[in-house]
């Protein structure tokens, strides 16, 4: 049972760069407020992932829109994950291959535009979004802002005790990995990661989840967004 309750439509928004945690207090946060999470980095993971199995360059952004158009008959985006002709297909999404297809498919503006779409009109009924476009562009008028942020190490040590147990990528490479990523989410043309004026900085580096989770609900609840359940 959640702890607190949301106000009618309450969106919050979650940015920062790979690793920084947007994803666990997302859905840490979405159960103490009582709201349903939504990972928009799962919508291009999709993308890049069929991308990749159907040899679909990462840089074609007509071929790329078309693939999306495809996609959208075929998907259903909800707070359990993606589904693709009716099966979840979240787990196969996690791979750090498929990661970075998806960070090459997001600096696409024709797919970005394609997405929102679909984002603005799950963000309705009131969500918690996390990604790295969410208060600048997908949800602009959120009452509730977040940027998440650790340093480059701390935010590979993360990933790469997410992917050693796969039999992933050294440390040190998962080091180099983000730093491109961080480069090119960065200066894409279209939606690039920055942090919105008006969000939070929470810089998580020596933070545990729980103390991060406490610091965004004291900040929601003395914005009267937020209020103790009965």
């Amino acid at each position: 049972m959640s702890s607190w309750q949301a106000i009618s439509g309450l969106t919050i928004a979650i940015d920062g760069p790979s690793g920084s945690g947007k994803g666990t207090v997302a859905k840490m946060l979405a159960d103490e407020v009582g709201l349903p999470v939504l990972d928009t980095g799962l919508l291009y993971r999709l993308v890049g992932s069929v991308a990749l199995s159907r040899d679909v360059a990462l840089d074609s952004a007509d071929a790329l829109a078309d693939l999306v158009d495809q996609l959208l008959m075929s998907i259903d985006w909800t707070v359990e994950g993606v589904f693709l002709d009716g099966e979840n297909i979240t787990g196969s999404l996690r791979s750090e291959q498929v990661g970075e297809a998806a960070s090459k498919v997001a600096s696409q503006p024709e797919v970005r535009e394609k997405l929102l779409a679909l984002q603005h009109q799950l963000a309705k009924a009131g969500c918690i979004m996390d990604g790295r476009d969410i208060g600048t562009v997908v949800l602009p008028d959120a009452p509730a802002k977040f940027f998440l942020t650790a340093s480059i190490r701390e935010r590979a040590r993360r990933r790469w005790a997410q992917l050693k147990d796969d039999g992933g990528s050294t440390l040190e490479a998962v080091v180099d990995e983000l730093k491109m990523r961080d480069q090119r989410d960065r200066e894409r043309q279209h939606a690039p990661l920055c942090q919105a004026a008006d969000a939070i900085t929470i810089d998580s580096t020596t933070m545990r989840v729980d103390d991060v989770v406490d610091r965004m609900l004291g900040v929601l609840e003395r914005r009267g967004l937020i209020q103790a359940a009965a």
